[in-house]
């Protein structure tokens, strides 16, 4: 536009004169955009306040956090070291520890040496003495000499010859290690060195200043020596903790006391193709299918039958809600069912299913029925049937009445209206929320599954609640997102493919 072309200054006033509405709906909309701006930042203000945000954050325990996290996707060894009152020590494992009931793992390294101990021995039973015919006397010399010998039975000494540690070194890598020798414990880590003296009993006390890494919250008590995704420690008068961490799921196929265990894959790929029967009574393949399924750590049949339980449930529980709401659903809409008494009695019925969480459905089924899939399937049941109940009236109640009108002035019935004039156009919608929620309910069966109504969802509240299975947590977890995403991918090829039939 040139300069010519350009309106005046009096133009412009002679148009807002006449228009006045261009200019303000303008103004009116950066004032209302503005207040919304403002409302939105004053709310997330209060929210902050009001849930003491700033506060949770700041007492957050992210080590604990983190420690969890890492627990999702490895395993702990735990040696536990005693320490005598003469600087002697003996390592011990943990009864289910993933590394079998003979451990021997190569970063724990033992400095043996045979000692004499001298060990008081008990006293070898006697037959008792026959009684004299004499009156009893209770200062009878024979009973005080009888005394006399037992004392010194049971005072008998026995000299030993053991095999005992007086040196033991951890390894967690390289820039990490714990030595034990001698009464002191020295702690290595990232280039920094904490030596600590042990007493045998219950004192341990640190020698300098403890690194950022050890904690002790009084003089004397256990020092706690953090090592990061590595592991940790702790480190008291008589004993050394040792936790140390792997990367992957221990023994996830064959446990500690499968006869495949501690095998490398081929190793027990040749024996179930050509090796010789370990179990005369059955095949090395089903032997070791067999030893997965009843896998005493991981209890993969128990998992997956589960599993399969939550799926049964959302898919039962939201079929039968179904086949209620919809029937019910022309009761509740208005341009279907004018009767204005069955017209409310329908949506209220809708309102109270819908109004319950599907969580507390599942406790007060729990409670009727007892633990099991029974009371999941009918907590989906309640909470479905009133949720589509009024999302199909509402999807009745936005049809084209020129289709049934149709219908309608060629004679037909009124089932014949609703078949031929309602059902084609809310069919496609009716079962694409159906499966929407079959596919949604996958994952809240899990959720009240918890509370004792059965699947998987009790399987990971159980393995969360001894807080030191989370890498099981981690497996169940896996196992329902490929579930889901299953389902979801169904789910949506099946109504794309309903809107598709709708459009030709």
């Amino acid at each position: 536009m040139t300069a010519s072309t350009k309106p005046s200054l009096l133009e412009m006033e002679a148009i807002a004169a006449r228009h006045p509405h261009l200019l303000q709906s303008s103004s009116t909309k950066r004032l209302k955009a503005a207040l919304i701006g403002i409302g939105v930042l004053l709310y997330m203000v209060f929210s902050w306040w009001f849930f003491s945000i700033g506060h949770v954050l700041a007492n957050a325990n992210w080590g604990i956090a983190g420690t969890y996290l890492a627990d999702w996707v490895s395993y702990e060894v735990r040696p536990e070291i005693a320490i005598a009152a003469d600087g002697t020590m003996a390592v011990s494992y943990a009864r289910n520890s993933p590394l079998g009931s003979n451990p021997n793992p190569d970063w724990v390294t033992l400095e043996k040496k045979t000692v004499t101990r001298t060990i008081g021995a008990p006293a070898a039973p006697q037959a008792p003495k026959p009684k004299a015919s004499s009156s009893f006397n209770f200062m009878a010399p024979n009973a005080a000499l009888g005394g006399s010998q037992t004392a010194q039975a049971q005072n008998r000494m026995e000299t030993r010859r053991e095999e005992v540690a007086v040196r033991a070194l951890i390894t967690y890598d390289r820039s990490t290690n714990i030595e034990i020798a001698d009464g002191l414990v020295k702690a290595t880590h990232g280039g920094e060195t904490l030596t600590m003296t042990v007493d045998g009993a219950d004192a341990v006390t640190p020698q300098g200043p403890l690194p950022l890494w050890a904690t002790q919250k009084r003089p004397g008590e256990k020092i706690t020596l953090s090592f990061g995704l590595t592991g940790w420690a702790e480190v008291e008068g008589d004993e050394v903790s040792i936790r140390n961490r792997f990367f992957g799921w221990a023994n996830f196929l064959f446990d500690t006391n499968s006869p495949f265990f501690g095998k490398a894959y081929g190793e027990v790929a040749s024996l179930i193709v050509s090796g010789e029967r370990i179990d005369p009574a059955r095949s090395n393949l089903s032997l070791a299918w067999s030893n997965i399924l009843y896998n005493a750590e991981w209890q993969h049949l128990d998992v997956w039958t589960k599993l399969l339980q939550t799926i049964v449930m959302a898919f039962v529980g939201t079929l039968f809600a179904s086949l209620i709401a919809f029937p019910l659903c022309f009761l509740a809409a208005r341009n279907i069912t004018p009767n204005l008494f069955a017209n409310q009695l329908a949506k209220r019925f809708f309102d109270f299913l819908r109004s319950v969480d599907m969580f507390i459905w599942a406790l007060f089924f729990t409670r009727a029925f007892g633990p099991g899939p029974l009371a999941g399937i009918s907590a989906i049941f309640f909470t479905d049937t009133g949720t589509l109940g009024k999302l199909y009236s509402e999807a009745l109640e936005n049809i084209d009445d020129k289709q049934r009108e149709g219908v309608k002035s060629v004679g037909a019935t009124p089932i014949a209206v609703q078949r031929f004039g309602v059902l084609p156009q809310v069919l496609p919608v009716i079962a694409s929320q159906a499966l929407y929620f079959w596919e949604s309910n996958t994952r809240s069966a899990t959720i009240i599954g918890a509370v004792g109504a059965g699947g998987i969802g009790l399987k990971l509240w159980e393995a969360m609640r001894t807080n030191s299975d989370w890498e099981n947590v981690a497996y169940m977890v896996l196992l329902i997102l490929m579930v889901v995403f299953i389902f979801d991918s169904i789910s949506n090829a099946c109504r794309s493919r309903l809107m598709g039939r709708k459009a030709h």
